[in-house]
């Protein structure tokens, strides 16, 4: 038993444990405890900075989805970003479903983007799924706005990947990027760049989006490329 287990399973809910493993299929179900995000944020405050919270840190793997969610809020408060980038890449290899994998990103990255950009860069190249994500997802969050380079957008319309987390990703950076860097992004949907699913999902959820003008939902309309 894990050095939280027990405290996890007392704000445990069955029927919340059921729901979560419904909208994560890849996990199995029988680790879901079900303890909701409010809960798990108190007893994050609870803990963090305590010598048992150190010692939960070096506690991989874990045997529970809520354990994990656990670890990664506990990173999420890391305000030191060497120590918090240490404890990413220290957690990343057991990260095995979306859940935890875009509960991942601590605060303090925005501030440190220049110390991030080559490691997001290579996370985004890697071969394994959730670390791929991982690193799209952080390109997309943190690299976006003033950070933003083109070569970034290169890296995320190369990838290419039969995994549907990954794939998705991908169109969920795109439709963000159709927001935050217009230009960029609809020179990569006018020019057929991404794989047909995932340029069309990207067009999906720009056009379920609130941000995206109407104008723009319009003309994406006409971008989809048919079966």
């Amino acid at each position: 038993m894990g050095i939280f287990t027990e405290r996890l399973r007392e704000r445990a809910e069955p029927a919340y444990a059921k729901f979560m493993a419904g909208i994560l299929p890849t996990v199995d179900k029988r680790t879901i405890l079900g303890v909701r995000a409010p809960v798990m944020r108190g007893l994050v405050r609870e803990v963090r900075g305590t010598p048992e919270a150190e010692a939960f840190l070096k506690e991989l793997p874990h045997k529970y989805y809520d354990e994990n969610a656990l670890h990664a809020w506990l990173i999420t408060e890391e305000k030191d970003f060497s120590v918090c980038l240490a404890r990413v890449r220290e957690f990343l290899p057991f990260v095995d479903n979306w859940g935890i994998c875009d509960g991942l990103m601590p605060a303090v990255f925005k501030k440190h983007t220049a110390e991030l950009r080559d490691q997001a860069c290579a996370w985004a190249r890697s071969s394994e799924p959730y670390v791929c994500r991982y690193g799209l997802g952080v390109l997309m969050w943190f690299f976006l706005d003033e950070a933003f380079e083109p070569e970034f957008m290169e890296l995320a319309a190369a990838v290419k990947s039969d995994e549907y987390y990954v794939k998705m990703m991908v169109a969920w950076y795109f439709a963000e990027a159709l927001v935050r860097q217009k230009d960029a992004a609809l020179a990569v949907i006018e020019g057929r760049r991404l794989e047909r699913w995932t340029h069309n999902k990207a067009i999906q959820k720009a056009v379920e989006s609130r941000r995206v003008p109407p104008e723009l939902k319009a003309y994406l309309k006409t971008l989809r490329i048919p079966r």
